[in-house]
């Protein structure tokens, strides 16, 4: 008995990118809520019912708000990788970047529209209308193939994960590293916060008389420590991206093939250097002084002696009738 096989020639249908773009955004609109939650809502329950029991105490108040926004953040950073689960879709903390930087974007380009227009009678619906046709556009994006690749091939880079890569080798290298990164950017925002730079509260003027709108209140506070974190987390992923980890790890090699000398023999040598360059500039000075007075003497008159140079700067100068 023959039995029939039917085999198919056409390839799989690739997965719709409808799934990734709907996981992304939720899990967008989750991580703006946490970042509302800790930035926004917090300070803001802190300083009203918080702050009045320190009274005149501003450093310890400032410092239990602090330690209470860090450990919120750290809650809801661990909740959302909960109801992610062990094994979240490919791409979608990419697609969660793209999504708060697309509504970031549209956000910012509305508020300068409505800015153009807020002068002319129909500027609200004509910067409602644009704002739609943003929104309209993104989300056609994300719906794409090209969306669907580009939240794939951000993630991939590596700069949403704790995927350490080989992280047994260059350790040296790598500490140095992200030490360098910590005393540059570190230093740029010490220079932010004791210059007085950044603002108390964050706020930005709206358009069409609407109430100016408190983005980061305390923003003194948060945005330093935002940066900072910001720069750690930077650093820890440059030093873990293959192509630069592999640069680090090929250096400490290197170093670790070079002859140190000894510490006996370091200072013998520095004490050589020392020596030789007080030496070599001793006999400068002193044959810079002898040539000098040599060919200023009046028998030789190569060079302007004291004497013609005080008159000639007697000359010049301007006399009182």
């Amino acid at each position: 008995m023959a039995t029939a096989i039917e085999t198919s020639s056409q390839p799989t249908k690739p997965k719709s990118s409808a799934n990734l773009a709907l996981t992304s955004l939720i899990g967008a609109v989750y991580v703006v809520a946490a970042l509302v939650a800790v930035f926004y809502a917090l300070p803001n329950v802190w300083r009203e019912s918080v702050s009045a029991n320190f009274g005149n105490n501003g450093m310890l108040d400032t410092s239990l708000r602090v330690a209470a926004q860090v450990a919120a953040a750290l809650g809801l950073v661990w909740f959302g990788q909960s109801l992610a689960g062990s094994n979240p879709p490919k791409g979608l903390r990419g697609g969660i970047f793209l999504m708060i930087a697309f509504g970031v974007a549209i956000f910012f380009i509305a508020r300068r529209v409505g800015f153009w227009f807020e002068d002319y009678g129909a500027g609200l619906i004509i910067t409602g209308v644009f704002t739609a046709f943003l929104a309209f556009l993104a989300f056609r994006f994300f719906l794409s193939p090209r969306g669907d690749r580009w939240m794939i091939k951000l993630e991939e880079q590596g700069w949403f994960s704790t995927h350490s890569y080989k992280r047994a080798l260059g350790q040296k290298v790598r500490r140095l590293t992200i030490l360098g990164f910590l005393l540059v950017f570190g230093s740029g925002v010490y220079s932010l916060y004791f210059q007085g730079i950044i603002p108390n509260d964050y706020v930005l003027s709206m358009p069409f008389e609407w109430s100016p709108l408190t983005l980061i209140p305390q923003a003194n506070y948060a945005l330093p420590l935002a940066l900072l974190g910001l720069t750690l987390w930077v650093a820890y992923r440059v030093v873990n991206m293959p192509a630069f980890a592999e640069f680090l790890i090929a250096t400490e090699a290197e170093m670790n093939k070079v002859s140190w000398t000894s510490r006996r023999r370091l200072m013998q040598d520095t004490v050589v250097v020392l020596v030789t360059t007080v030496l070599l500039t001793t006999f400068l000075l002193v044959v810079d002084v002898f040539w000098g007075w040599l060919l200023s003497r009046e028998t030789v008159g190569v060079l302007p002696g004291q004497t013609a140079t005080k008159d000639k700067q007697d000359l010049n100068k301007p006399v009182d009738w």
